[in-house]
């Protein structure tokens, strides 16, 4: 056996010699399995394994390292030849390893310094190269006792089916090519670990499988052989994938596998106990769904038992392969960041198995069953207005004084508008619809929205029980508070929320995507928080008990989502929720791309802010009335939300960062178990968005695509909030880049960091597949899950292209659609119409 005897810990190349006590203790773990050993250098106390080995009864080929170090290589060469000299067991010297093949020496260099060796010595004296190095120099086995051929078909690629054969075929050819000389094939093994090389794939059980076949042929046949090595080498990660794991006997000098009968991963028992205790701890708490069905139970159970059955594999992992440097780095932040997109992954499975197999929602409102209210509480509407147009604002005072409702006040809140063409014709408008609506003019109140709203309660009618928000530009369903302010019968109750909609989805392709991609949010995800009444309030379309307002302590200014802040407020003082995806009333989309990313950055910033406010509540020691439930809901979706999108953001560049050292190196590639969760995740995600998409929300599949692209691309503007929250107090002090190219870029390309990265990770991906010459699976996978990474971006780049792009028109593809019609022969060409608003003002 080729004979390391290093500590695990040691790092010989670091020049770290071993220890007399170490050698004998390495002597004493292979002398049950070998007759013979070989060293590969003298010095380093290397120079005593042979007087050690002979107590033992073992034979010694003892090495002499050849490097450009000429120092060196006469000290290797000197203790070599004393080593021969003292130790009668030594049977022969190995001048140089692959020096040839590393191109350290010229065939006539290494040729001299044998010639020399064997001048000074009586026993047999060779140098280990590779069988192909041996054919193609026949003057250097002329120059040798013996050829000391290197044969390692993994690096050939070759499956392990055809390992034997395959050496015993070039140990037939070198008989050929050199009959009568003696022939050791001084390296022969296979690893147990790592990444396969084109059909060859390393293993534990084909390691033992291949050295106990080729053993028993080779000494059928007579072949002197020498297997590599006796011990794994934790400190050979240079080698690639497979340079630790070439041992027969592991770091901890245990036979890696039986040498007769069954061969079983050694591990594999354990792994599986700890894969099912975890799957069935994962799957216990599937069980505190009251209205569980069969179908959802398995689906969930499933996707529990998955979760575990990959940590244990990674606890597997961790455990049987040496993780050291900047793999072990590499491993750890890894499983960090992957951490929250598993939790993610569960949530999703969970919300698809209730969706699609669990049972109808109970707590949703719905028009069906509205009832004739028996009192009318007086509801106070509170519209905030920040420089907004007038005509747009007075759609939305028109759609209130249709209100069916004969009780309520209506209080327009203009906050920061000195500018009176703004507010004077508002003024003059609310006085023309009556009393019932009061003008309120603010042209300096701190807290924006918030402030203005806090105003407003000031001024808002004492007898008023109900106070309803909605945005400056909705208009509202004449039936809005008819259908239901009769929810706050209950005196438990304190908010009920309607979704947001809007009416101008029909201007592009662009809003029409936006548009659905709210939907998803409100027909999907609020739908199942409301059975929990853990709702996220949104600040329109929006109706709460004063009273529950005041106990919360009003509209606060420290967050910038501030309805989202006092309605969590609200909630967690005892108050209950309700929820109806019925559409009462209809805004306007963002105007562009930019402000659609604005809107999300200002949302995902204000639920940061909100996280930092109340996380300490959401524990069970929080002194709040939360219930188990609403706890989980709350904290597991800003989990989903925020820390989905800002995780996946940074394993994005994290991973384009690591391409380099892929590339340029060969090494560092991430495990499966690294890249694999990734990829399942995004199988996860298509199938959750697919599938309730297609169940809950009213929609086609190709508004559906567009809703998907939509949602993938701000992701990095979420990513980005995430991180400016971490960064910036308060985003009024963060500072707008103003004055260089790369601003003025920006502007102009509503997404030019999204495209930039989602451009670097496609290049790797296709770089990484063009030149993984030998078809590592691993590499692969790296680079499929760079593409699938790459994908948010792409399609942030893709939306803001399409945004300035006559494709955006829908009166584009109408007469697209109108040619390609007048082209097909009796084909009538219909008549277009126009896209009707989804409601009228």
């Amino acid at each position: 056996m080729s004979f390391a005897p290093y500590g695990r810990d040691t790092n010989p190349d670091k020049g770290e010699a071993t220890t007399e006590a170490q050698i004998r203790a390495d002597v004493a773990a292979v002398a049950p399995y070998t007759r013979a050993v070989r060293t590969y250098a003298s010095t380093g106390n290397l120079d005593l394994v042979a007087k050690i080995a002979a107590e033992k009864g073992l034979k010694t080929t003892v090495g002499a390292w050849l490097d450009e170090d000429e120092q060196r290589n006469e000290r290797e060469i000197a203790n070599a030849i004393d080593a021969a000299k003292k130790n009668s067991n030594v049977v022969g010297i190995v001048v140089g390893n692959e020096s040839i093949l590393r191109a350290e020496r010229t065939p006539e260099q290494l040729i001299e310094t044998i010639r020399r060796v064997k001048r000074e010595t009586n026993v047999p004296v060779t140098t280990g190269e590779t069988w192909d190095v041996w054919l193609d120099h026949p003057e250097l086995v002329s120059a040798v006792d013996y050829i000391a051929a290197h044969m390692l078909p993994y690096w050939e690629g070759i499956p392990s089916e055809r390992v034997v054969d395959h050496v015993i075929s070039i140990y037939d050819r070198l008989r050929a090519a050199y009959p009568g000389k003696r022939i050791v094939i001084a390296e022969f093994g296979w690893p147990s670990q790592g990444y396969n090389r084109d059909s060859a794939m390393p293993g534990e059980l084909e390691q033992g499988k291949i050295i106990r076949d080729f053993a028993a042929r080779a000494d059928a046949l007579g072949i002197e052989y020498n297997l590599i090595e006796a011990f794994d080498a934790p400190w050979k990660s240079f080698e690639g994938s497979v340079g630790q794991y070439w041992g027969v006997l592991d770091a901890d000098r245990e036979l890696k596998f039986p040498l007769s009968g069954p061969i079983t991963p050694a591990t594999y028992t354990a792994t599986a106990a700890i894969a099912l205790l975890l799957g069935i701890a994962f799957s216990l708490p599937v069980f505190r769904f009251a209205r569980l069905t069969m179908t959802q139970a398995i689906v969930m159970i499933g996707a529990a038992n998955l979760v575990g059955a990959w940590i244990a594999t990674v606890t597997d992992h961790w455990l049987t392969h040496y993780v050291v440097g900047g793999n072990k780095v590499t491993f750890v932040v890894s499983l960090v960041l992957l951490v929250p997109l598993v939790v993610v992954m569960l949530y999703r499975v969970e919300e698809l198995a209730t969706i699609a197999f669990g049972r109808s929602p109970r707590r949703l409102l719905r028009r069906s069953d509205v009832v004739a209210p028996s009192r009318t509480p007086k509801v106070s509407i509170h519209i905030p207005a920040y420089k907004e147009p007038p005509e747009m604002l007075k759609q939305t005072l028109d759609g209130v004084a249709r209100l069916n409702w004969p009780n309520f006040e209506c209080l327009v809140i203009i906050n920061n508008t000195p500018d009176p063409a703004y507010w004077e014709p508002i003024e003059a408008y609310c006085r023309e619809l009556g009393d019932r609506f009061k003008f309120i003019n603010l042209p300096k109140v701190e807290g924006f929205k918030a402030g203005a709203l806090r105003a407003a309660m000031l001024q808002t009618a004492p007898d008023a029980e109900i106070i309803g928000i909605i945005d400056a530009d909705y208009v509202v369903d004449p039936n809005w508070l008819m259908e239901l302010v009769p929810s706050f019968e209950d005196p438990t109750v304190g908010i009920v929320q309607a979704p947001q909609d809007h009416r101008d989805a029909n201007r592009s392709l662009l809003h029409e995507a936006m548009n659905t991609e709210y939907a998803g949010f409100f027909d999907i995800g609020m739908v199942q928080r409301n059975e929990h009444d853990a709702i996220v309030v949104h600040g329109t379309m929006c109706l709460m008990r004063r009273a529950a307002m005041v106990e919360a302590g009003d509209w606060s200014s420290d967050t910038i989502c501030e309805d989202t802040d006092l309605g969590l407020a609200i909630v967690e003082r005892g108050w209950k929720s309700h929820y109806t995806n019925e559409r009462y009333g209809w805004g306007l989309l963002p105007d562009d791309f930019a402000s659609f990313k604005k809107q999300r950055h200002r949302w995902a910033y204000g639920g940061m802010q909100i996280i930092k406010k109340h996380w300490r509540r959401m524990l069970p020691t929080g002194g709040t009335r939360l219930t188990p439930a609403q706890r989980r809901e709350f904290s597991i979706g800003w989990v989903s939300w925020l820390g989905s999108e800002s995780v996946g953001a940074l394993v994005a560049i994290l991973s384009l960062l690591w391409v380099p050292l892929v590339l340029g190196l060969g090494i560092a590639v991430p495990q499966r178990i690294l890249t694999v969760p990734i990829l399942f995740c995004f199988g996860i995600y298509v199938l959750h968005f697919i599938a309730l998409y297609r169940l809950r929300v009213a929609t086609t599949p190709v508004r559906m695509l567009g809703a998907a692209f939509a949602a993938m691309a701000v992701q990095f503007t979420v990513a980005k909030a995430v991180y400016d929250s971490f960064r910036y107090k308060d985003l009024a002090f963060a500072r707008t880049a103003k004055g260089s190219w790369l601003a003025d870029a920006a502007r102009a390309f509503p997404a030019l960091p999204e495209a930039i990265i989602g451009a670097g990770l496609l290049l790797a991906a296709i770089a990484l597949r063009m030149t993984n010459w030998h078809a590592v699976v691993e590499v692969d996978l790296f680079a499929l899950a760079l593409a699938v990474q790459s994908l948010p971006f792409v399609a942030a780049a893709g939306i803001g292209w399409l945004e300035g792009s006559p494709l955006n028109a829908f009166a584009t593809w109408s007469a697209l659609r109108t040619r390609a019609l007048a082209l097909l022969p009796g084909r009538a060409v219909p008549q277009v119409e126009a896209v009707p608003e989804k409601v009228s003002s």
